[in-house]
């Protein structure tokens, strides 16, 4: 397979992308991007010195100080921030809706346009987010959008929460699902929407299996090699 492909996959939150995008990287041999992960990250480091989503001036502050850095293991990634393995810390529920909020803010999505697209400069990745295909990768090789009906994002969401032992709500979790593609499509900064030339799969009747399957079957026929 030609290691040099640029393969994005976009779509709203609970629909699946992390585990597609990580599972499709590790079969294909590539390197996996969560660049949501970069804006949680951010998002950490705000919460973190109480600046609040709409405090531009304390965000523009933040983005010229710190240091975010993707550390490759395997084909997954670390997020390092000003030092901090903050890879584990960042996937609550309340942190995904906090970096959503601050990711319509331009001075973020600047500070972190160009780190994203020198880790796909090379190719050879498989970056996942909101605006991967019409933002940070329009040229992308082949590009992906991810959707599922919102009750069962939800569902899924909500057992991810409680096996990591997290005490949730379902109704909170379609809830905040819910106002967050609210948010993300509502956006006047890089809204979420599916780029024109991008594949649409629809998961809410599939399991990781059949999602990934179906996209190594896209990509192979579109690069003219085999998986």
């Amino acid at each position: 397979m030609n290691r040099n492909l640029v393969i994005t996959i976009d779509g709203p939150a609970g629909a699946g992308k992390s585990t597609v995008g990580k599972t499709l990287a590790e079969e294909i041999s590539y390197v996996y991007l969560d660049t949501g992960a970069l804006y949680r990250g951010v998002a950490y480091r705000a919460r973190q010195e109480a600046i609040m989503s709409n405090d531009v001036e304390g965000l523009s502050r933040l983005c010229g100080k710190i240091t975010i850095k993707v550390k490759p293991v395997g084909t997954n990634v670390r997020i390092i921030v000003d030092g901090d393995d903050v890879t584990d810390k960042i996937r609550t529920e309340e942190m995904g809706f906090f970096a959503s909020q601050i990711s319509a803010v331009p001075v973020v999505r600047e500070r972190l346009l160009s780190l994203q697209q020198e880790i796909g400069r090379t190719g050879g990745v498989v970056a996942e987010g909101r605006d991967m295909g019409t933002v940070i990768f329009p040229h992308a090789d082949i590009k992906f959008y991810l959707i599922a009906d919102v009750n069962e994002r939800a569902r899924r969401r909500y057992r991810e929460l409680i096996e990591r032992g997290e005490n949730v709500e379902f109704t909170e979790i379609q809830r905040s699902l819910s106002a967050r593609d609210q948010q993300d499509s509502g956006r006047s900064v890089a809204p979420l929407m599916a780029a024109e030339d991008a594949i649409i799969i629809d998961s809410t009747a599939l399991d990781i299996t059949g999602v990934v399957s179906a996209m190594k079957r896209i990509i192979s026929e579109r690069s003219g090699n085999g998986l």
